[in-house]
């Protein structure tokens, strides 16, 4: 069975800009049921003892968008826990380096970053992300579509743009909560790690195994 990670801080740790009540209920409630929906799914097929970065590239392949979803969903947010945190901090300097020669300096990613994700129709995730060469770009995706289907790129960091993500805290507000998510919450000592393994120096971060991966991979 897959497992439901662990918030890696305290629930009101992310104040003021995400409230104890809204990470109670998006990482006790939506993200559970997204990891309960998949393995209810995969334990009774042969799909248990796979990464749960090879479902979804095999639930997108094959058509079978009840899996993905759920799949992607509780990889999204597993990746999303840990693309913030409570330590304001500023991108290392190769980082900083890519982000200047993309988008001029951290300013005009983060204009860049909250206008891409203020315009997203409806629900998804918006992302910055780098191919293989360390150009980056910001992108968006819809419901729950990531990036692990799109060849050659690797996610340094992402914002939830789903309602339950701010609506307790901001109502309809979503560029006013990607602001101040921006300037307070990214985890850029993570998503300098994810550059340098877009480059090809160490490994992009994966989800933790499930039990039956863990076993196959032992036996």
């Amino acid at each position: 069975m897959f497992e439901l990670p662990e918030l890696p801080y305290a629930y009101d740790a992310l104040q003021p800009v995400m409230s104890d009540k809204t990470l109670r209920f998006h990482h006790d409630k939506h993200h559970a049921a997204y990891v309960k929906n998949v393995n209810d799914m995969v334990n009774a097929s042969a799909e248990a003892s796979r990464s749960l970065e090879d479902i979804i590239s095999g639930a997108a392949r094959s058509g079978n968008r009840k899996l993905f979803n759920n799949a992607a969903q509780a990889w999204n947010h597993a990746f999303f826990w840990l693309a913030m945190t409570p330590n304001a901090e500023k991108p290392t300097t190769e980082l900083e380096s890519a982000i200047k020669g993309a988008f001029g300096d951290l300013n005009g990613l983060k204009d860049k970053f909250v206008a891409e994700g203020a315009a997203h129709f409806g629900s998804g995730w918006v992302w910055l992300v780098s191919d293989r060469a360390g150009k980056l770009e910001v992108i968006s995706t819809h419901d729950a579509d990531d990036t692990l289907t799109k060849e050659g790129v690797t996610p340094l960091t992402v914002c939830d743009l789903w309602e339950h993500a701010y609506y307790l805290d901001y109502q309809n507000d979503r560029k006013g909560f990607l602001e101040k998510w921006f300037d307070a919450l990214p985890n850029w000592l993570f998503a300098a790690r994810q550059y340098a393994a877009a480059r090809g120096s160490g490994e992009a971060w994966r989800y933790p195994a499930s039990s039956a991966e863990a076993a196959r991979r032992s036996a």
